[in-house]
């Protein structure tokens, strides 16, 4: 069956996933993705499952998977709101690797060489900004919530999405923001505003700390505010072994998402299966020499 993607079809969609109060940040990936479609359909703006398919190869031959099918997502959402099933397409399928890429990996000697670079050069906000992604496992997103009456009180409470949920912070951490908001002259609000008193975005805080990385030895590849949500997550799951608990403090609502921040690099796996003792030639070369 053949269907017509219009410009108003477009911004009814877009209409209908405000009112589901999705972030501006997914309304303006999906509009992103739809209208990358709309460009390779042309002028005929006509859709059948036959395109998709062709289309959903040409990205395979373009992009890594993972954007490739994030793509496709947006695509067949907006083909079930306009009750075109027969358009929508399989997700290409990949194995799920069980260890993180050592490469994408910020250790937590890296991270505080980091922090250490920011003190260095007098960038307080930078350093207690790091300092609280890292010890408090939050998304950038949910920054804006880190208040001067949270850091008093000793918790946050992010209200995001339709969800809420309470972020405790550590006490030490609570004392630095609250004497650098009161050196700042912050006496309520956010505590992470620009000098026009705006919450920083991504962007700002993505460059500043890659800013940072001849100083502090760190490649840039390593260098993502999302690393230190990681890196939360993997010292408190190799300290406490709960990833129920876990699951809470990141506010998943699903443990599989969970285990994706759990997973050990390539490299710890290589040391374990190498303490496993099943080489024949290990145990032969221990015969030998002793």
């Amino acid at each position: 069956m053949e269907h017509f993607m219009g410009e108003m079809q477009l911004k009814q969609f877009q209409r209908r996933l405000e009112e589901e109060e999705k972030s501006g940040r997914t309304i303006e990936k999906y509009s992103r993705d739809l209208r990358a479609f709309r460009r390779y359909l042309g002028e005929s703006d006509r859709v059948d499952k036959a395109t998709v398919i062709r289309y959903k190869e040409n990205l395979m031959n373009r992009y890594a998977v993972s954007s490739v099918n994030s793509m496709l997502a947006a695509l067949n959402r907006f083909f079930k709101e306009q009750g075109w099933y027969d358009c929508v397409v399989k997700l290409v399928r990949v194995q799920r690797e069980s260890f993180r890429r050592q490469e994408k990996e910020l250790s937590r000697e890296e991270y505080f060489r980091l922090v250490e670079a920011a003190e260095k050069r007098g960038k307080k906000r930078l350093s207690y900004l790091m300092q609280t992604l890292c010890a408090t496992g939050i998304r950038i997103s949910e920054l804006p919530f880190i208040t001067v009456e949270a850091a008093k009180r000793g918790s946050a409470v992010v209200r995001l999405k339709g969800k809420t949920r309470t972020v405790l912070l550590p006490a030490a951490l609570c004392a630095s923001l609250l004497d650098y908001a009161m050196q700042r002259g912050i006496f309520t609000g956010s505590i992470f505003v620009t000098r026009s008193g705006r919450p920083m975005d991504r962007s700002n805080v993505l460059h500043e700390m890659k800013s940072l990385s001849g100083e502090a030895g760190v490649e840039k590849s390593r260098i993502f505010p999302h690393n230190l949500r990681h890196l939360f997550a993997c010292t408190y799951y190799e300290m406490e072994k709960d990833i129920t608990h876990l699951a809470d403090l990141l506010g998943h609502s699903s443990i599989n998402t969970t285990r994706i921040y759990t997973m050990w690099s390539g490299r710890k796996q290589a040391e374990q299966i190498e303490r496993l003792g099943l080489l024949w030639i290990d145990v032969a070369d221990e015969k030998k020499t002793a």
